[in-house]
């Protein structure tokens, strides 16, 4: 089992991006940053390349057509991306993830629209349940105990969980026929060509991504660097684990992203609040406790039986 406390060290990765990714948007881009961040991110993509090549010279030598499903992820991802990032705006990081519970339920979805594959009864309860844990945590409790529902939340996270799922689907079935390193390869240039396509052809986030720069040119690229190396360790430890083992076991490891977003929000806003703040009043941190319980619950029945 230790592939499975190896597969934890990704969604704890995960998490530390997601407030990476908010103070960014907070403290550095409060103007366009959706967009500025997107440039960020898939041109440090570029990193990843020459490392990528060291471990394996022979990344050319993968099939076009393979080629062209590996540039259909890059796509994925990006949407993954934006839609997290629109959700993030107004968001608390540790809300945002729980959302991402529901990647596993597009992927049974995915699969049984797709490719005809039949779901049992205890599958569909454990669909239900997933959907009834991020439905607990739909709603915003206000000072006065009165209810809101996060409509934008809710409408992004279900894209980016939605397109998760997809992208994750593709991506195995190429990873078993090309290998991991020769499919992250692909993958992270295509991310970068997105994020160059990106800067010369959108007026607007080239604008904001140059004003940021400039302003803060030295923070920001920290960060950033940071952030992307975080999540592309995270990104690979997940590749190689789920060839390690079971991919349901290693998706259910996943799922402890919102439990690590929680614990992370819970210290931060304690130890450094002028970084990060969250709400941890006991009312917000049962519902984010419970929300996280629910779903994790219904994932453990979709994934293990």
């Amino acid at each position: 089992m230790t592939w499975f406390l190896i597969s934890l060290i990704g969604p704890f990765l995960y998490a530390m991006t997601n407030f990476i990714d908010k103070t960014l948007l907070e403290k550095y881009f409060k103007h366009g940053g959706v967009g500025t961040l997107l440039i960020f991110s898939a041109l440090l993509s570029a990193l990843a390349l020459p490392i990528l090549f060291l471990f394996d010279n022979t990344v050319f030598s993968v099939g076009l057509l393979n080629i062209l499903v590996l540039a259909t992820v890059g796509v994925l991802n990006v949407l993954v991306l934006f839609f997290y990032l629109k959700a993030l705006e107004d968001e608390e990081a540790s809300v945002t993830v729980v959302f991402y519970q529901l990647v596993p339920v597009f992927a049974y979805g995915l699969a049984f629209f797709i490719l005809g594959e039949t779901l049992t009864t205890l599958q569909l309860i454990a669909m239900a349940i997933v959907i009834f844990g991020t439905s607990i945590i739909s709603f915003e409790v206000d000072t006065e105990n009165n209810f809101k529902l996060r409509t934008k939340t809710i409408f992004y996270m279900v894209g980016a969980s939605f397109c998760w799922a997809l992208g994750s689907v593709i991506f195995k079935a190429v990873a078993l026929e090309e290998q991991v390193v020769r499919s992250l390869f692909w993958e992270h240039l295509v991310l970068t060509v997105i994020g160059i396509g990106l800067f010369f052809f959108v007026r607007s986030y080239r604008e904001h991504f140059i004003v940021a720069v400039r302003d803060n040119s030295k923070a920001i690229f920290s960060l950033n660097v940071l952030n992307e190396t975080l999540y592309m360790l995270g990104n690979v430890i997940f590749s190689f684990a789920y060839l390690l083992g079971p991919i349901a076991v290693i998706l259910l490891a996943e799922s402890f992203q919102p439990l690590f977003a929680i614990l992370i929000g819970v210290f931060m806003t304690v130890f450094f609040p002028r970084i990060i703040t969250e709400k941890i009043h006991i009312k917000h941190l049962w519902q984010k406790g419970i929300a996280f319980a629910v779903t994790c619950l219904g994932t453990y029945l979709l994934l293990a039986f």
